[in-house]
């Protein structure tokens, strides 16, 4: 046994013990007048206890008391702890169109109270900030440490920005620089949405870079002019600019696979986008610790100190009317049944499965919660219990918990609603998807909220699916079963059209087969007699070849043909030349068609396109110098800006607005 509060031990007993010793050493003011045996007459009632023995009481009893204040404890065993976080980045929007009125004072303090409200909310998150407009600035790396965050974004305002005008697309490509070292890439843009009309550019960057973007828009579409520190506001061409909500940028937040939430006075926005975050990301293992559980003992000492404090404040009479009661107080103490110190004692057991829970001991908090359960009817319990078995993903044992929740509290009520609507939805079966439509309807019969009706239409739509599903797959038994049938019609009609066929062969091959026989002999008859003709013309041709004459003629020949031959060889190579020569000069003229193809693409090219960007002004070297000591003469301590895109590879924008 070990105490986790040492220190009530070494400063209080020590009091204590110097208070107990004058309190025992120090007399009655009485009795210096008169003696013990005269003071047992002049007392009315004649008590079972001393002042001594009185004082005595009172001492144990607080030494009991300071005992229980530095809470025993027995070591149970070590668990060890994984610090699960989804990492989000912050993106601020500090340009000049976040001065706009139309939120108290103006968008840009209002957006900082939101990103401090959602820091508070989210405790467990391992959060960063940006700072972007035209140009992209870290304010805070990933880190735990809200409070330092806090700080920082406190101390951030817009004239730390170099360069007016805003720039998503800047701001993803020192995102995904930022989080490169992360698999899953979140980032929380807190913006009126600037000026641009199409984001498409940005939604292609975003899915290549996997950043799922979510966005709090901040604004109206009404709008409100642009006041400047000076008092003066901005204006264009003479006529006072009136910065609007760009809702267009829901649009990025979407297709990116993150939420779009507009701003309202109160924590709603904040507690919705939470829920979003917590619903869209994958948290991954930051830290492993290893914890110790341990048994309290608080409870013996603190019930021996409420047993002496009844027996030192009680008469304690001989007499049997005055007996007789306190006696039975004190039954109530030392009679405890094993049942009533159960009773007593659940809290603890419902603490250590409420422990279970948040370190991911699912199993453990279960049993604990079934344990408790079967000696105590508490929904909450109940409620706690069927979600440790969701978590475990015992979801069917988890609905029928839910279902048998039964609590007058309307929260409690519309949690387990909507979590047996979870339940069954996790099920996947046609049954209980259409259970979990019905959880869902009587969740929000109790509370209007957004996540139950997102839900809600998921669900159906999943139903509506199978359904079409489960109508196609019994068509198609159908219409296999009618081809089946209809296959075995067309194959005993065949087969009894193949009989009759061959029945009808074998008669018609009988005289066939006559006639095949005299042909064959006929045959035989005119290929003897060609062998006889053959024989007889090449006993007839030596007799030629003999002669002179015969001799000269076939040299003659011989020559001529030979002749033919070598013409003919030049004649295919001369051809075989000329195609090569044409093959090389194909290859020349070539590039030269492919480059005026080029030149001729190029001239087709709209305006803003390749040759738009050869316009735009590129600043001298001694420009650049000028403006970077300038830069860094005038920039804030807590600011880094990162890495720039390559001009290259950015949109040049002609709408682009200077603020």
């Amino acid at each position: 046994m070990i105490f986790r509060h040492p220190e009530f031990l070494y400063f209080m007993l020590p009091a204590l013990v110097v208070l107990f010793y004058f309190l025992m050493t120090q007399k009655e003011h009485v009795s210096t007048f008169f003696s013990e045996a005269v003071m047992e007459k002049l007392r009315v009632t004649s008590n079972m206890l001393t002042l001594k023995a009185r004082n005595g009481l009172f001492f144990f009893m607080f030494v009991f008391i300071i005992i229980a204040l530095a809470e025993p404890v027995i070591e149970q065993g070590k668990i060890k702890v994984k610090a699960k976080s989804a990492d989000i980045m912050i993106a601020l929007d500090i340009s000049d169109s976040m001065l706009a009125s139309d939120a108290f004072p103006n968008r840009f303090a209002h957006a900082k109270v939101k990103i401090l409200s959602f820091l508070e909310h989210s405790d467990q998150q391992r959060i960063g900030v940006m700072a972007f407009a035209k140009e992209s600035y870290l304010v805070a790396p990933l880190s735990f440490d809200h409070k330092a965050i806090s700080f920082l974004l406190k101390q951030l305002n817009t004239d730390s920005i170099t360069e007016k005008g805003t720039s998503f697309e800047q701001l993803l490509f020192s995102t995904a620089q930022t989080l490169n070292d992360q698999t899953n890439r979140y980032l929380l843009i807190v913006s009126d949405g600037g000026d641009q009309a199409d984001f498409s550019k940005e939604i292609a960057q975003a899915k290549e870079f996997g950043i799922k973007v979510f966005v709090l828009a901040v604004g109206t579409e009404k709008g409100a002019p642009i006041k400047m520190a000076s008092g003066d506001f901005i204006r264009q061409n003479g006529s006072v600019v009136i910065s609007h909500l760009n809702s267009k940028i829901k649009s990025l937040a979407i297709e990116s696979g993150g939420a779009y939430i507009e701003a309202v006075h109160s924590d709603e926005d904040i507690k919705a986008m939470l829920r979003e975050i917590d619903r869209k990301t994958s948290k991954k293992e930051l830290a492993e610790e290893e914890v110790t559980l341990y048994i309290p003992l608080f409870y013996y000492p603190l019930g021996l100190a409420m047993i002496l404090f009844a027996l030192a404040t009680s008469s304690m009479s001989r007499r049997k009317e005055v007996a007789v009661p306190m006696a039975l107080l004190l039954s109530l103490f030392v009679g405890i049944t094993p049942e009533a110190k159960a009773g007593l004692f659940d809290f603890q057991t419902l603490k250590e499965a409420q422990t279970a829970y948040e370190t991911g001991d699912y199993n453990r908090s279960s049993q604990l919660y079934k344990t408790y359960l079967q000696e105590n009817d508490n929904a909450q319990a109940q409620y706690d219990y069927a979600n440790a078995l969701y978590k475990m993903g015992d979801y069917k044992t988890a609905s029928e918990i839910y279902e048998n929740v039964n609590s007058d509290d309307t929260t409690i009520q519309f949690n387990s609603a909507h979590n047996l609507g979870n339940a069954y939805a996790k099920q996947g079966d046609m049954d209980a998807l259409k259970k979990a439509v019905a959880a869902y309807e009587k969740a929000l019969a109790i509370k209007d909220d957004v996540q139950t009706q997102e839900n809600l239409e998921r669900v159906e739509a999943l139903l509506k699916q199978k359904e079409q599903e489960q109508k196609q797959q019994n068509q198609d038994q159908e219409n296999q079963q009618n081809n089946q049938s209809q296959n075995s019609d067309n194959n005993s009609s065949k087969n009894q059209d193949k009989e009759s066929d061959n029945s009808q062969k074998q008669q018609n091959d009988k005289p066939q087969n006559q006639e095949n026989s005299k042909q064959k002999n006929e045959k035989d008859g005119e290929s003897k007699q060609d062998k006889r003709d053959k024989q007889h013309d090449q006993n007839s041709k030596p007799e030629k070849q003999n002669t002179p004459e015969n001799q000269e003629q076939n040299k003659e020949n011989s020559n001529a043909e030979n002749q033919k031959e070598k013409e003919q060889n030049k004649q295919n190579q001369q051809q075989n030349q000329r195609g090569a020569e044409e093959k090389k000069e194909e290859e020349k003229t070539a590039p030269q068609q492919k480059s005026a193809q080029a030149k001729q693409d190029e001239s087709k090219l709209p305006q803003g396109g390749a040759a738009q960007e050869q316009e735009v002004r590129i600043m001298s070297k001694s420009e650049e110098k000028k403006w970077l000591q300038r830069l860094n003469e005038e920039k804030i301590g807590h600011l880094y800006q990162l890495q720039k895109m390559d001009k290259n590879q950015m949109e040049v924008n002609d709408d682009e607005k200077p603020w």
